[in-house]
């Protein structure tokens, strides 16, 4: 699985790791844990330069926030949460998690996007609330873009110093990024099923 997603990585170059970063914004079991480190390690054989790569990493990550900043700021929390009751399965995003968001970001404002970039799951949702509660487009860009440039740079750095350890650690390497992945997978599915049964009892009920 290493030797696999690093190669696709070296074919498609940092347009496809902004095109991968872009999507694990909108699709949650595509994890940027896995993608910035791999692609960090391809920077470090000379594929492409570092600096680019945390760029690009940055630029996809931010697009696809700015896609939920603007969900949330043409559909309105009301009808936010109504389609999130219904539709929001495949996202596993129910009311519940709509609500939460909005409640830390009504706290914290902007360092809210800004830590909350940092944090697994919550750095895809917390998004929303920013173009719910009408934040300005370049506050919001400005905040996430530092916080998302500080994550993509951590993780790509990691893979990029991980180069010139390779004969040591690849033969662990490979089953530590299938499970990654797996566990990815695995969480979100789990998400699903949990989602269902909460909108089945709350149907029921």
């Amino acid at each position: 699985m290493f030797d696999l997603i690093v190669q696709i990585i070296a074919v498609t170059g940092v347009v496809g790791v902004a095109l991968l970063m872009f999507a694990e914004n909108l699709f949650p079991p595509l994890p940027s844990e896995v993608i910035m480190p791999l692609a960090g390690f391809a920077a470090a054989r000379g594929d492409f330069s570092l600096l680019l790569l945390v760029v690009a990493g940055t630029v996809g990550a931010v697009a696809g926030a700015w896609v939920w900043y603007e969900v949330g700021r043409r559909v309105g929390l009301a009808r936010l949460r109504r389609w999130s009751g219904s539709q929001g399965w495949w996202l596993t995003l129910g009311p519940e998690e709509i609500d939460k968001s909005a409640e830390v970001f009504a706290r914290f404002g902007g360092p809210a996007v800004l830590i909350g970039r940092l944090v697994p799951t919550v750095r895809t949702f917390i998004s929303i609330p920013a173009g719910v509660t009408g934040m300005g487009l370049g506050r919001f860009l400005a905040w996430t873009t530092v916080g998302t440039a500080a994550f993509t740079f951590i993780l790509a750095y990691a893979g990029y110093r991980l180069e010139a350890h390779y004969d040591r650690v690849e033969a662990w390497l490979n089953p530590v990024t299938t499970g990654v992945l797996v566990v990815a997978v695995g969480a979100y599915l789990y998400r699903l099923v949990v989602f269902h049964r909460r909108s089945r009892g709350g149907a029921d009920g």
